[in-house]
């Protein structure tokens, strides 16, 4: 007789966590359960590396297969790792009752998402002068990048070591140019793609907002992933956004996705402070005198005409912004005098006046409770 799905969690219920005490289906370790005929595969996820526990379990697992279902069942058990994974029974209480968990991020003054329609923009570009041009100025702040699948934050520093834990089990980030930095980049390996199901990279998301050490900050900048999915929907739920920046290339195809990313964090009434167009020309260094848009001119400009919001900056296309990307040395830091960096302060200004009126005019921001219709 051919095996089912639910013979396999059923037997699987009998295998228990010798810490947790608690059977390995009610937590959540077993995933990508396949069965065909008498063949069983499926993955056994714990929250770090631990190959005396792997192994004590896949054995468990596979005796109770063999126990419980068919003792001549083929069993195939893959192993792996997922920080997401909620462990103890005090962190399962926390879960189960949100009504007493601390406040989310309570020392950041202002959460601002720096956000694209689609990818290739320039969006982290942005974010990492943004936060740089802030620091400089004596601000204190903060980069979360919350791109789990491609993490940049890592090469645009030139940084890639392992954060340190406390002894409450929390992340303190690591620093550079004066800027806090958490990013999925610096806790797998460069190599490593992070294939993940987006409930594993939402929880993994939630975790840099609730168990970092950011401590006080002025700032914190979000690095978000291009489109409007699932992790823009879980921050804007987890966290009340001060404001959103906006990213886009001066083409139409860019725009257009642009123009999504400004209706979603309007849907959800997070303010837009405005929009900053990446690549919006090009100067030779040997002619200053020209001026070349290459992928189109004043695009931006239209489109925050037509949403009513303003434009931050016109960021110009250069060499030495890409160089400082690669290298790990942002543009503002490494040659304030170029015409990039400039571009980039000044959008850092106007976003700052743009909060500043808006604070002036409005309540602080909320966290946004989104109910779907069944």
């Amino acid at each position: 007789m051919a095996i089912n799905k639910e013979q396999v969690k059923s037997a699987l219920s009998q295998v228990l966590h010798p810490q947790e005490k608690k059977d390995i289906i009610s937590l959540n370790m077993v995933q990508d359960i396949l069965v065909q005929e008498k063949y069983v595969s499926f993955t056994l996820e714990f929250p770090e590396k631990n190959d005396k526990l792997e192994m004590a379990l896949t054995t468990a697992c596979e005796n109770a297969i063999h126990k419980f279902i068919d003792k001549d069942a083929v069993v195939d058990i893959q192993t792996g790792v997922n920080i997401s994974l909620k462990r103890g029974a005090e962190e399962q209480q926390q879960a189960e009752q949100p009504q007493q968990q601390q406040e989310v991020l309570p020392g950041v003054k202002n959460i601002i998402a720096v956000a694209s329609g689609k990818g290739g923009v320039g969006k982290s570009t942005v974010a990492v002068n943004l936060a740089a041009t802030l620091a400089e100025k004596g601000f204190k702040v903060g980069l979360m990048d919350t791109d789990i699948y491609g993490p940049s934050i890592p090469t645009m520093f030139n940084l890639f070591d392992r954060p340190n834990i406390t002894t409450q089990k929390k992340l303190i980030p690591l620093e550079k140019y004066g800027i806090k930095l958490v990013s999925m980049g610096f806790l797998v390996d460069v190599n490593q793609a992070m294939v993940w199901r987006g409930p594993m990279a939402t929880s993994a998301i939630k975790q840099f907002m609730t168990d970092v050490e950011w401590g006080e900050l002025d700032y914190l900048i979000m690095d978000l992933p291009p489109g409007t999915g699932d992790i823009q929907l879980t921050i804007v739920q987890t966290v009340p956004l001060t404001g959103s920046v906006i990213v886009s290339t001066p083409q139409t195809v860019a725009l257009d996705d642009a123009r999504k990313g400004v209706a979603m964090f309007q849907k959800v009434k997070v303010p837009v402070l405005g929009v900053i167009e990446n690549m919006a020309y090009f100067v030779p260094p040997d002619m200053p005198d020209k001026k070349y848009h290459i992928f189109g001119k004043g695009g931006a400009t239209l489109l925050a005409q037509e949403l009513n919001v303003p434009v931050l900056g016109e960021i110009p296309l250069e060499q030495t912004v890409r160089e400082g990307g690669d290298n790990g040395k942002p543009i503002v830091l490494a040659d304030k005098d170029s015409a990039a960096a400039t571009a980039f302060m000044e959008a850092a200004g106007n976003m700052e006046q743009q909060l500043a009126l808006r604070k002036a005019k409005e309540g602080p921001t909320e966290k946004v409770e989104i109910k779907f219709r069944p």
